[in-house]
């Protein structure tokens, strides 16, 4: 009976421990679960952000690529020079302009030359002018020159009167005080006179004469101030001319300028002192050197152009004012990144160049170009140097890649 109790006692006992171990476990499994379902989570984000874009790209088989014409050229570093071409018009070069003027009323009576284009040295007679006025002028100059050339005799008479020795003084000191007068006087009118020859272009030598001989000259002679072309004559033998009337335009074309037209966008580089080649169309074989010495700061409305000036010396006179010539000015711009300019497919919106990545793959890749230069581009952004790019059948390929949805990434 005893043992009975004993039995059961222990039974009792053993059964709660055994169901609390079942418990544990399961609490100890579900925790581990539990863990394990927070990994499960936690695990797909992180791969998420640190997962790179797949590289988007087109398979196109070698004889593929060689029944379309695929080619090829390196991404590389390449000497950039851009050459502006433009054309350039001969012009005189207004430095050397001088204009010939009447400064006096008249008439012309001798045209010493008489036709347009006629060349003339300076000092060389062009036109007399009869004046009136010049004339009076030359009368008022010689009778204050014989005026001041009379001598004033005073009679200096000795009076035997004692008494009278102080009026005699009085007299002749009041005369020489008047003479003074009169001679200044005259001296004034006479440089007046000769001052408004002057200034009227009668030269010195004519005046000395006019001084010598008391003869007045008819009329002025008009001598050229420079040695040079006639390019306009207004003169016409008698013709009544007025004060600041225009005859003649004499040019020295011992040098003219080349006035060459820049567009807008090339205007950042051009600059004062940069060499241009000049060329000319009836000359091929020749070729001449000059400079540019001025950029216009005024931009053509119409045209959108400014000009540049270049001096060029013409000592045998080859060139004349109106022609045109060949200008072309060579920029250097250093090293650049460039491809060939039929490696880049232009949307409107972007550039677009496949990359040949090998094995028959081509990436479609967004790229940013900068200047074009004799068949090639600049490349900004988007290559690295020593990449393939495709130069030929660009558009077969940007079709397949179209047909198959697979489209550049953005590099902004």
């Amino acid at each position: 009976m005893a043992l009975t109790c004993c039995l059961l006692l222990l039974s009792a006992l053993v059964i709660p421990t055994s169901a609390f171990s079942q418990g544990h476990n399961m609490q100890s499994m579900s925790e581990e679960n539990a863990e394990s379902g927070k990994t499960q989570e936690v695990q797909p984000k992180a791969q998420k952000e640190e997962a790179i874009p797949e590289v988007p790209k087109v398979e196109i088989t070698p004889e593929q690529q060689q029944i379309i014409g695929v080619k090829t050229a390196k991404v590389s570093r390449n000497p950039f020079k851009k050459i502006i071409r433009t054309v350039g018009r001969v012009e005189a070069d207004e430095r050397k302009l001088t204009t010939v003027n009447a400064k006096i009323e008249g008439w012309i009576e001798k045209l010493y030359v008489d036709y347009t284009g006629r060349y003339v040295e300076k000092g060389e007679p062009l036109a007399e002018i009869y004046s009136p006025e010049l004339l009076a002028t030359q009368m008022e100059f010689i009778n204050a020159l014989k005026w001041s050339e009379r001598e004033t005799t005073v009679d200096h008479t000795s009076h035997t009167d004692p008494g009278g020795h102080d009026n005699i003084a009085t007299s002749i000191e009041t005369v020489s005080e008047l003479q003074k007068m009169l001679e200044k006087d005259a001296a004034a009118t006479l440089d007046a006179a000769r001052q408004r020859l002057s200034l009227w272009d009668i030269s010195d030598a004519q005046i000395a004469k006019i001084e010598e001989t008391h003869n007045p000259v008819r009329t002025v002679i008009l001598y050229s101030p420079v040695s040079g072309f006639i390019t306009e004559k207004m003169a016409v033998l008698g013709m009544k001319v007025m004060p600041g009337e225009k005859l003649f335009d004499v040019t020295d074309l011992s040098s003219l300028w080349i006035i060459a037209d820049i567009y807008e966008y090339e205007l950042p580089f051009v600059k004062v002192g940069q060499e241009a080649r000049l060329t000319l169309s009836y000359v091929a074989d020749k070729e001449l050197m000059s400079k540019i010495d001025y950029i216009y700061p005024v931009l053509s409305e119409d045209t959108r152009t400014a000009k540049v000036r270049l001096t060029l010396p013409n000592p045998g006179g080859q060139l004349k004012p109106q022609m045109f010539t060949n200008v072309e000015i060579a920029v250097d711009l250093g090293s650049r990144l460039t491809i060939p300019e039929s490696a880049v497919i232009d949307s409107g919106e972007i550039q677009v160049v496949y990359v040949d990545l090998g094995d028959g793959a081509f990436e479609p890749r967004e790229v940013q170009v900068g200047l074009y230069v004799d068949g090639y581009v600049e490349i900004l952004k988007g290559l690295k140097e020593g990449e393939i790019v495709s130069t030929a059948a660009n558009f077969l390929i940007d079709s397949e890649a179209q047909l198959r949805g697979v489209k550049p990434l953005s590099n902004k």
